[in-house]
């Protein structure tokens, strides 16, 4: 009997292990980028259907309201003019060659001049002194130090096609043998980007000095590959700041490396990596797009009402704040109370539906939860971090911003693949990092580019200036 009861509930943990891995399997077919954490790229062929967690009605495609367009509009003073002369009347072919003209309609083309590299050469005048008879040579500019080299015009215009717009090098030099007639090697460009990584540190330190003083950040990352290894690209930023470190570690030392989060003296939002915690002692916030993502997964995968529930309550207090900032920064005590009710209630039912697990044999090891459950843990020991945004208006709804941030680095995989080398990336995050922030500031990348070439990076402006 003993023997037939301990058959029957090892076939029982069998079946139960059977279960839950074919439970996992299942859920990890039926994740995609519009119900958890994976990138649009993982989806492959098979796309899932479209469909925005933004509400129905609410911002639809196309111009906003309010939204001024733009079209190309006459200039008063072209810099050439082409007339046309009536010789022959359209109608009964007279001779108008003596007529007087009665009027002119105007049409105007924009175009660009053809482009060509030109050279400047410098000459050092020589004189030997008729008192000494020593020799002396004129001193040449600082940056000319070459026989033949190139200008710092062309040097920005080259890490502005490659490091901007995402250019390989060799595509990077085809277009210079097409634009100018003059191919530029690839190791030119290279050596252009390192040097303009140097010529931006001192920009990017105090990138770096801002966002540690602003009162709320944006981190994330992404893998990038050095040298065939996995990498990660780190991403701190605000609106107007936007600062890069590319490092061999994702957790605490990838974090760390950038020297931002350690000494942050605001809040950071970020989509629950627990690093993050470790690294910044400070208060956080989490990302509420990711939590949207993962409850629609519950909901379609486990059928549970709950969660629709929370979504709809995190939107909720969404439209409510949008709505309140404009009139206050803070929301009636009422409001937030009702808010914090509902969100304890949801969270019990949640619980309900998903007891804990049973423990395992093997009591050294911790038992596995269920998605829901761990989603539902999370949002109970991370209540003031989820609802960070309506307890402080100064903090967003989700970690878009730092999403965005990445968003062009992933792409730039695609279109040239990864990092030669770890310097030649870090030369390129510290790059793309001072122009991100001039392009957020409103400066043109192209001069930001240009200036710093010859030595004389923009600098950040203060907070206070991009507030106003």
């Amino acid at each position: 009997m003993r023997q037939l009861e301990a058959t029957i509930a090892a076939q029982a943990a069998t079946i139960a292990a059977q279960t839950a891995e074919l439970q996992g399997l299942r859920d990890q077919q039926a994740k995609h980028s519009r119900n958890s954490s994976k990138p649009p790229a993982s989806d492959g062929y098979r796309k899932p259907r479209p469909q925005s967690l933004r509400p129905r009605g609410q911002h639809p495609r196309g111009g906003q309201p309010g939204h001024q367009g733009r079209t190309l509009q006459p200039v008063p003073q072209p810099e050439h003019l082409e007339v046309h002369a009536v010789t022959v009347c359209s109608h009964c072919h007279a001779a108008l060659q003596e007529v007087p003209v009665s009027a002119y309609e105007k049409r105007q083309v924009f175009d660009v001049p053809p482009l060509q590299i030109e050279v400047t050469e410098h000459q050092a005048e020589i004189k030997v002194c008729p008192a000494c008879g020593q020799t002396t040579t004129a001193p040449f500019p600082a940056e000319v130090t070459q026989p033949a080299q190139y200008g710092p015009r062309l040097k920005a215009q080259a890490v502005y096609f490659n490091v901007y717009h995402l250019l390989p090098l060799e595509r990077t030099s085809e277009l210079f043998a097409d634009l100018y007639g003059q191919p530029v090697a690839e190791d030119t460009i290279h050596n252009a980007v390192s040097h303009l990584a140097e010529q931006v540190t001192p920009a990017n330190e105090v990138t770096a000095d801002q966002l540690r003083a602003a009162a709320v950040v944006h981190g994330d990352e992404t893998g990038v590959r050095v040298n065939g290894k996995l990498h990660w690209l780190h991403v701190v930023s605000t609106a107007t700041l936007t600062h890069y470190t590319i490092h061999p570690k994702r957790g605490c030392q990838g974090l760390a490396a950038g020297g931002i989060l350690t000494k942050l003296q605001g809040r950071a939002v970020h989509d629950y990596w627990k690093s993050y915690f470790t690294v910044h002692r400070g208060p956080h916030a989490l990302c509420n797009a990711h939590h949207l993502r993962e409850l629609r997964f519950i909901h379609e995968q486990y059928d549970q009402d709950w969660a629709t529930q929370m979504s709809e309550l995190l939107l909720a207090i969404k439209a409510a704040v949008e709505q309140t900032r404009p009139l206050a920064d803070h929301l009636p005590a009422a409001q937030m109370a009702a808010f914090e009710q509902r969100y304890t209630t949801i969270l019990a039912e949640g619980f309900a539906a998903n007891p804990p697990p049973d423990p395992p044999p093997d009591q050294r090891r911790r038992p596995k939860q269920s998605p829901a459950r761990n989603l539902l843990v999370r949002l109970a020991d991370h209540r003031a971090e989820v609802l960070a945004f309506m307890y402080d208006f100064r903090v967003p709804f989700d970690n878009n911003q730092a999403e965005r941030d990445l968003r062009m680095v992933k792409l730039k995989q695609k279109v040239s693949g990864g990092f030669r080398t770890l310097p030649g990336a870090q030369a390129f995050g510290a790059v793309r990092g001072y122009i991100a922030t001039m392009r957020k500031q409103g400066r043109s990348v192209i001069a930001a580019l240009e200036t710093a070439s010859r030595g004389t990076p923009f600098m950040p402006a203060s907070p206070q200036a991009t507030a106003g």
